[in-house]
């Protein structure tokens, strides 16, 4: 799949800075290929986080997203951190 706009939306912001939230069927390393968040160039800023629900049609994923960079055409987010990485009981 690819990034969709419908799927990103804001959770909170304040003082420039932004919490988003993004759903999706790709696995995390897909997500955190270079450009994959280019179409949102104009809103992600470097410093915002989006919190992320991922695989979503196979093994659910979840955790952080750190946007490292924006060129104003090519956005990049940090490796995402895991939320819930195991569950023993």
């Amino acid at each position: 799949m690819s990034y969709l706009s419908k799927d990103l939306s804001v959770l909170a912001y304040a003082n420039g800075f932004t919490l988003w939230h993004y759903t999706t069927a790709d696995d995390a390393a897909t997500v955190d290929t270079s450009g994959y968040f280019n179409a949102a160039a104009t809103m992600l800023r470097v410093g915002d986080i989006i919190v992320a629900n991922l695989d979503t049609a196979g093994t659910a994923q979840a955790g952080l997203f750190f946007v490292s960079s924006n060129s104003g055409s090519v956005i990049d987010v940090n490796d995402l951190t895991r939320i819930g990485s195991a569950d023993t009981d």
